[in-house]
């Protein structure tokens, strides 16, 4: 037989998780084990389990907290949906986002709490940290403020389906930054909608994230 590939350990990892997902033997919310802890127990690399861990994020089963580990999301697989979600055009992606995330900014203007605007301020000073660094270190910094600002929306189903669209946003910013040059006016957009949200300005505040869909 021919040597397993690095593509082949991983896709065996994410059957195993998911199989251990489906079982129980994780509980919803709960911190799943550290990359090392995982690559022991498995008995493939760190570098395996991060790219399966990745994989089972994109899917929606775990979220991954930037400095903070991995928690299960959901025991319920979403997977077909969000292969779905996957084969879309740029341009239905982009359709999306202006009536999903757009539509939650305006919302959260009106409803965030002092928490949110926290945990926003620190979410983006983080993306700031990596945007001239690391493009996957950046998108998932950057995935994680605007799933915070729809979060702000403090609507559960708007949430949830950012959480599984989230990848396909993700996959677009990812073509579109090693395709083409950083650009500090975009990410400076970032900021403003963060101000128009501080200032409850919802019409400010969808404008902007407008602005930034179509940059």
């Amino acid at each position: 037989m021919p040597p397993l590939t690095k593509r082949s350990l991983v896709e065996q990892a994410v059957d195993h998780l998911r199989a251990r997902i489906a079982t129980g033997t994780w509980s919803v919310g709960q911190r799943l084990p550290t990359e090392p802890e995982l690559a022991t127990d498995l008995g493939i690399s760190r570098n395996t389990v991060r790219e399966a861990m990745r994989v089972l994020a994109f899917s929606g089963l775990v979220e991954i907290r930037q400095g903070d580990g991995s928690y299960l999301r959901t025991a319920q697989d979403p997977l077909q949906a969000v292969q779905a979600m996957s084969h879309c055009t740029v341009e239905h992606a982009r359709e999306t986002r202006h009536i999903l995330e757009a539509e939650a900014i305006g919302l959260a203007a009106l409803r965030h709490t002092e928490q949110d605007l926290r945990e926003l301020r620190e979410a983006l000073q983080r993306s700031a940290e990596h945007f001239h660094g690391d493009v996957h270190t950046y998108v998932a910094c950057d995935i994680r403020f605007h799933q915070r600002l729809v979060d702000a929306a403090h609507n559960p189903a708007l949430s949830e389906l950012y959480r599984y669209f989230s990848g396909v946003a993700g996959a677009a910013l990812q073509h579109n930054m090693t395709a083409t040059p950083r650009c500090q006016a975009v990410f400076d957009l970032h900021g403003q909608i963060l101000d128009a949200l501080e200032q409850r300005d919802p019409e400010r505040a969808k404008a902007l994230s407008r602005t930034l869909i179509e940059s």
